[in-house]
């Protein structure tokens, strides 16, 4: 087995694919550090030239449509894991076959998209959501351009798996900031516009999302072979890939009935304002919860790749490390944020919409409490069986609905309560549904990871909540931030990390600052 390790990443050596790892992660994060500070600013004049209600209809509408991309996500988990894993065993042909039909599926699914938006998405918009009359031709113009980006979003999405399997995130690096600095001036551009403000955000968008489109179709063109589009149909290959995709996409309409579907109540009970606070809350999470996404973009690849190869040791120790790594990344950047979320929000926007912050708050608990399990989805994923998981999954997530319904009758919060509460069960099922498809340790991984982030969290906490209620403005938030780095950066250090992981992180820096002593 250790030969096919060592065919299958191209003569590399397990320290060496460690190597690669942090290399596309370091890409990633200056890819996060430049676009969370353009994107947080970039929200805050989206929200101050389109004022709250406008802001708040802008979220709904785009919710609505949202309600058909379970399509896309279904597709894009498929073509995600047999483009990867057939690029895992190193089959050319296989591989561009696999990239050909998932271009025409992804073709005719921006058709059902388009359909679907026009007929039952439109009746939806016009007669169940509670938007004012005077802003309703408004919201029908932004709603068509919303189901025109979405069908971009589709059909680039093989593209962007390709990048992703080739782990080329340097080019997601640039890409990234160039995405950024478009939406950046489509925001500035809002405060000369005369004319309907929210109409020609939509379109400007629109625009920046064919753009992005047009470069990664570009960059697979000129560089992967495999991406030269020859039609293909394959009925075998089809019903494959969509026997899996079927799986996918129920988990896909229960997720959709969860997030977007709970919007779309919020909006029922309270009204547009409120969809205003939660859409503030999102992207406080998104934008912050970037850098363990970035570091898991990095190194999911390789937890397909592995499976593929056979090489079960090396994926269960990637599953367990990618497991504390994604927790410990979250629970770095999340905490202070939430801990001084008021001032964050008061600096930050030049409107905050009521509730923002408590949504805020609790989106980034409910992000903490996954960001350890998302490896092990992934795994579950990519071993290719997800009948069983995805339909008791499904259900699971299907059961968030009547809670918001439930919750919201007495609270807003009822919205995200919910959430927390089932992705509670979800985690402890799919870590036990991964052991019995692949036979993952489980005590490894409460061991090594679980107890390791809890005991981190434990002790990193109690001083910067004390701080936080005794000090405000930026006095508090320098102070708050401060302590809670010290005593984290000690704790998961000695704690959650393992003699073997301090040692490389060691080296690390020391190879860097050396780098820089040379410059």
């Amino acid at each position: 087995m250790a030969s096919i390790y060592y065919i299958y990443w191209g003569q590399m050596t397990p320290s060496e694919n460690n190597k690669r790892i942090a290399k596309n992660t370091m890409f990633l994060y200056f890819r996060s550090i430049l676009t969370l500070g353009v994107g947080l600013y970039t929200s805050r004049e989206v929200l101050a030239q389109l004022g709250v209600e406008d802001f708040g209809i802008y979220n709904v509408v785009g919710g609505v449509i949202v309600l058909f991309s379970f399509i896309q996500g279904a597709m894009h988990s498929a073509t995600s894991r047999f483009f990867t894993f057939d690029l895992g065993k190193g089959d050319f042909e296989a591989l561009k076959k696999t990239f050909n039909l998932s271009v025409v599926i992804h073709i005719f699914t921006a058709l059902a998209v388009l359909v679907l938006g026009e007929t039952i998405g439109l009746w939806f918009l016009n007669t169940q959501l509670i938007i004012p009359p005077e802003r309703m031709e408004a919201a029908n113009f932004v709603y068509q351009f919303t189901i025109f980006t979405a069908c971009v979003g589709i059909l680039q999405m093989p593209y962007m798996v390709a990048i992703s399997a080739h782990e080329r995130m340097k080019i997601y690096a640039y890409a990234g900031i160039a995405d950024a600095v478009f939406k950046l001036t489509v925001a500035l551009t809002l405060g000369f516009v005369s004319f309907d403000k929210l109409k020609i955000y939509s379109v400007l968008l629109f625009a920046v999302f064919a753009v992005m489109a047009v470069f990664y179709m570009t960059y697979c063109l000129r560089n992967f072979k495999e991406t030269r589009f020859e039609w293909f149909w394959d009925r075998k290959m089809f019903l494959e890939r969509m026997g899996f995709s079927g799986y996918e996409f129920l988990g896909g309409i229960s997720g959709v009935l969860a997030v977007q579907g709970g919007i779309i109540l919020i909006n029922r009970f309270y009204g547009v304002l409120l969809n205003a606070a939660n859409g503030i809350s999102t992207q406080v999470t998104s934008a912050t919860s970037q850098f363990m996404s970035n570091f898991f973009t990095a190194i999911a690849p390789q937890i397909t790749k592995l499976l593929a190869a056979g090489e079960m040791d090396y994926f269960y120790n990637l599953v367990i490390r990618a497991s504390k790594f994604c927790f410990l990344l979250s629970f770095m950047f999340l905490v202070p944020l939430a801990l001084q979320m008021d001032f964050v929000l008061d600096l930050w926007l030049k409107v905050v919409p009521d509730y923002a912050r408590i949504f805020s708050q609790l989106s980034i608990v409910n992000v903490l409490m996954y960001s350890a399990f998302i490896p092990v989805w992934h795994g579950i994923i990519s071993s290719g069986k997800n009948k069983r998981f995805r339909i008791i999954d499904s259900l699971m997530i299907m059961l968030m609905f009547p809670l918001m319904y439930f919750g919201l009758y007495f609270s807003p919060i009822g919205y995200i309560c919910s959430h927390i509460f089932i992705n509670i069960f979800r985690a402890i099922y799919a870590v036990f549904s991964l052991r019995k498809l692949t036979g993952f340790p489980v005590r490894r991984l409460i061991s090594q990871s679980l107890l390791k982030c809890f005991a981190v969290g434990v002790i990193s906490v109690p001083l910067p909540v004390y701080i936080s209620l005794r000090m405000d403005g930026w006095q508090g938030f320098l102070v708050c931030c401060s302590a809670f780095i010290v005593v984290f950066a000690a704790s998961a250090l000695f704690i959650g990390l393992n003699k073997s992981e301090r040692s490389t992180l060691f080296e690390f820096v020391r190879a860097k600052f050396n780098l820089l002593y040379l410059f």
